[in-house]
């Protein structure tokens, strides 16, 4: 063994052991539309909510006709983590949906690479405020239609109409509930934030 050789493979023993790089993802949306589900299904560790009841009060102010056994609402923020392979680690951070509690949303957002914004396609209206706030903070974000029921209520194309979203936003169907699909979506705003660190 030449006096090389030890450095070499002490090196190739550091590469192997060098911890995940971590990114950070925020996942959006208006009330009820997925997101703690989204972070729950994908999370490799328990994730941390911050849910609270829906009393009366909030009751009259959240629509809850189109999730009508909905209890409970984030009112700051959910956390999950998932490690994509051994050089790369997301790190989720849900927001809360309810305008009452947008002045959080600077922090959450805060070193994130991109953002997923969840749609329900029954009230697109209650996503407004989540693709405007990225688009004018220039963050990269997909919008993901979430399949409620297996269904959604529009075409991609004209839920892409309906939020006035540039054609180079990815715009895709997927079900919070499942894995495997909101690992997809991920990987979608993944991408786009590579491309932009490339551009």
């Amino acid at each position: 063994m030449t006096p090389t050789e030890p450095l070499a493979v002490g090196v190739a023993a550091q590469s192997a052991v060098r911890p995940p790089l971590p990114v950070k993802l925020v996942i959006a949306g208006g009330f009820g539309v997925g997101k703690t589900t989204a972070v729950g299904s994908i999370s490799e560790i328990e994730p941390l909510t911050t849910e609270a009841a829906i009393t009366e009060v909030a009751a009259g102010v959240d629509d809850l006709s189109h999730t009508p056994r909905k209890t409970t609402t984030t009112v700051a923020m959910d956390f999950g983590c998932i490690t994509i392979d051994p050089t790369l680690k997301l790190y989720l951070f849900g927001t809360p949906g309810q305008d009452r509690f947008g002045f959080m949303w600077d922090d959450i957002v805060e070193g994130a690479v991109g953002a997923l914004v969840i749609v329900d396609t029954r009230r697109l209206d209650d996503c407004y405020a989540a693709v405007d706030y990225f688009e004018h903070r220039q963050v990269p974000f997909a919008v993901a239609i979430n399949a409620f029921d297996g269904k959604v209520e529009h075409a991609l194309e004209e839920v892409r109409w309906a939020l006035d979203v540039a054609e180079h936003t990815p715009v895709v169907v997927f079900d919070a509930r499942e894995r495997g699909s909101v690992r997809d979506a991920l990987l979608v705003v993944l991408e786009l934030a590579l491309a932009r660190t490339e551009g």
